[in-house]
């Protein structure tokens, strides 16, 4: 019997006494397999003008919130208790100074927009991460279901991925803060996950394939693999007749797009990240950095829209000691990957946005730690093909809130659209047939432009 994600129990045998589980491990060969096939039927869903184009987004998404006043927004003539533990140093966009363990993103400030005006005023984490990563409020921290496709998702089904036999979505180390799936769309449109993933999170939930599935396992020839889809095919009215609410919807003619991955090898092949000079991975670092490498090399395989997580940053407590381990790391993620998007020309065509549900509180709090606070956050964006080198808003003198230029959800949700060539008006269709717009409202801010 297959589980939900395709695998089979150790029990079940093929005739020749190879195990399910020791053929292809994408699942979504066998009868109600949800794996690889299913992500790839997106490239089905080619309606849009858009989906010729080579536009890609990687988003990168600090879950837990990042401070902006140790990043992106210090305050330096800040009393104490509000400017924090590190100093700024300057970038090389004159007039952005950044937090002092942020060296990478001080090299390439030039190419990127800082808007230290962002607010929405939703302190649940559960609640403010539904509502930037979909675009409308649908979850809270008690009732933590799903209730909106992500723009991962909706670029899955509009867009599909940039080459064709490529994945849509990617994504990776889903933290517990954040909904990247297809909800109501279907898991087709669910991410291709990949990293470490915290138990209960929803991707941790997502009925999706793995990068083990990209493997032809145990001496499976390609002959026998091809055997293989014989028999699915023979199982494709079960599948029919089991479904009734688009889960399966293009199954059947998606699969022999996944078996051309697999057997192609092109997809597979970005995942092997040691293909890449030692110096560019030095410079990228273990962990996040290779993640973000990872990134850029799922983009040039044809991935139309990436999300990398890096960490968890509500640090309520001993900010200063939580910060000095992850924010370098984070740096090599964010700064070493827009350098190499620059040097390779796919910057232009690849949107690197930064960003979390909300910010942290101005001042330090009697733990040394900062908490939420929606009133302000800093977010960076790169590439996309928008204008760059520049600051969008400010905050008051300590960081407070918004004393110009208010950047909102579905202003942050119609730049990741419009960088992707989609507009907030175009539509999907709900479960219950009717046609929705991508998000209520909201505008990409002119400075962009």
């Amino acid at each position: 019997m297959l589980n939900i994600f395709g695998q089979a129990s150790a029990r079940n045998e093929f005739c020749d006494n190879l195990t399910r589980r020791k053929t292809l491990q994408i699942g979504a060969l066998g009868a109600f397999g949800l794996g690889l096939p299913g992500l790839l039927s997106a490239e089905n869903s080619h309606v849009h003008p858009a989906a010729a184009s080579k536009k890609s987004v990687i988003l990168v998404w600090m879950h837990g919130g990042p401070s902006q006043l140790d990043m992106y927004d210090m305050k330096p003539l800040a009393p104490k208790e509000y400017r924090g533990p590190f100093s700024p140093v300057r970038s090389n966009l004159p007039g952005l100074d950044v937090c002092e363990l942020l060296p990478e993103h001080a090299k390439v400030m030039d190419k990127c927009t800082v808007i230290r005006s962002f607010s929405h005023g939703n302190g649940d984490h559960w609640a403010a991460a539904h509502w930037m990563l979909t675009g409308r409020l649908g979850s809270t921290g008690s009732d933590r279901k799903p209730r909106q496709p992500s723009m991962g998702a909706v670029a899955s089904h509009l867009l599909g991925p940039t080459q064709r036999g490529s994945l849509a979505s990617v994504n990776m180390n889903d933290g517990g803060f954040g909904f990247h799936g297809g909800a109501w769309l279907g898991v087709n449109y669910n991410p291709f996950r990949y990293g470490e993933f915290s138990y209960g999170n929803e991707a941790g939930r997502l009925p999706t394939g793995d990068h083990k599935s990209f493997s032809l396992v145990d001496g499976l020839s390609e002959k026998r693999m091809m055997n293989r889809v014989a028999l699915q095919q023979q199982l494709d009215s079960v599948k029919k007749s089991v479904d009734r609410n688009r889960t399966f919807d293009q199954m059947d003619s998606v699969n022999q797009q996944a078996l051309d991955i697999v057997l192609s090898g092109r997809v597979r092949k970005a995942f092997d990240v040691s293909e890449e000079p030692e110096p560019l991975r030095a410079k990228y670092g273990k962990g996040w950095g290779e993640q973000a490498l990872l990134a850029r090399r799922l983009i040039e395989a044809g991935v139309r829209y990436v999300s990398l997580n890096t960490g968890y940053f509500d640090d309520h407590g001993n900010i200063e000691r939580a910060l000095r381990d992850k924010l370098p790391r984070h740096d090599k993620a964010v700064g070493v990957l827009i350098q190499d998007l620059a040097d390779r020309g796919m910057l232009d065509d690849t949107l690197v946005i930064v960003a979390g549900e909300f910010g942290h509180t101005p001042r330090i709090n009697a733990n040394a730690g900062r908490d939420h606070w929606p009133q302000a956050q800093s977010i960076l964006l790169a590439g996309g093909g928008y204008k760059h080198g520049q600051v969008i808003g400010a905050t008051n003198e300590k960081a407070e809130h918004p004393v110009s230029r208010k950047i909102g959800v579905e202003d942050f949700c119609a730049t990741v659209y419009h960088s992707l060539g989609l507009r907030i008006d175009d539509e999907v269709i709900d479960m219950s047939g009717r046609p929705v717009h991508l998000v209520p409202g909201g505008q990409v801010p002119r400075e962009l432009i």
